[in-house]
């Protein structure tokens, strides 16, 4: 590839993030609504953020002010479902539309299974009772799908659901980028990286407030809001794909120049 195509190419691919990241915006909303929810509503439950279930579950055998059965079942369900995304899909951007539809699907699925039992069958005084757990299980499984689809499908895309690893990196680029010296590379690889992390953390800080916000009044009716995210997220992530695909298809068969 000759000099003058490095900037084109790099100039495509920063178009391309540009359009990139509302996807993963509504994703991070709906990670940040299901865990305020799950927190407030199933007696502490992080369904995104499986290594607060840990801090959950020390605080339970010294406060026993909190859920135990929900936190420690948690880990093992996220895992499992996390291998049996990998298992039956693999790296799905080799693949066609329909295996990141169905992640998609199955996640709303999930998060709608979640929604009716919680409806049908809580508000759960007590968060150990079998069916609250099946409900946190829903919401944790509904996560795990999530994280699998970001990680198997949505290239150079920021974590959704954890937002600890996010902020780091955003902070460092920003410092990178005020700094402004330096490879002009690295600071065109600072920027891309901005530009995608910085609504998503913004997105789930939105959706754990609007998360909050409804649980109080309403509480686990809350959860068809992000019901309906991870309905809008199906067609958004067939709209979102189809251009970045037909464009990996022309870098890879476009001749070195």
């Amino acid at each position: 590839m000759s000099e003058g195509a490095a900037p084109v190419k790099m100039r495509s691919q920063l178009s391309g993030l540009r359009g990139s990241w509302l996807l993963p915006a509504v994703l991070s909303t709906t990670a940040g609504a299901v865990d305020i929810i799950g927190f407030l509503a199933l007696g502490g439950l992080f369904t995104a953020h499986i290594s607060g279930n840990l801090c959950v579950v020390a605080a339970h055998y010294i406060t026993g002010r909190f859920s135990r059965v929900g936190p420690l079942l948690s880990v093992p369900v996220f895992v499992a479902m996390l291998g049996v995304m990998t298992l039956a899909f693999g790296r799905v951007e080799k693949a066609d539309d329909v295996s990141q539809r169905a992640l998609l699907v199955l996640h709303a699925v999930l998060l709608a299974a979640c929604l009716g039992l919680g409806v049908g069958f809580g508000p759960f005084a007590d968060a150990d009772r079998p069916m609250a757990v099946l409900v946190g299980m829903l919401a944790v499984a509904a996560m795990a799908t999530q994280n699998a689809l970001v990680r198997l499908a949505l290239q150079d895309t920021p974590a959704t659901a954890v937002m600890s690893t996010n902020i780091t990196q955003l902070a460092i680029d920003l410092a990178t980028l005020a700094r402004d010296r330096g490879d002009a590379d690295e600071l065109a690889r600072a920027r891309r990286r901005g530009s995608m992390i910085f609504p998503v953390v913004v997105a789930f800080v939105g959706g754990c407030a609007a998360g909050a916000a409804l649980e109080v009044p309403c509480g686990l009716w809350a959860l068809a809001l992000p019901v309906v995210l991870a309905v809008l997220a199906v067609p958004l992530g067939v709209v979102q794909r189809r251009p970045n695909h037909v464009r990996r298809q022309a870098e890879e068969h476009r001749p070195n120049q």
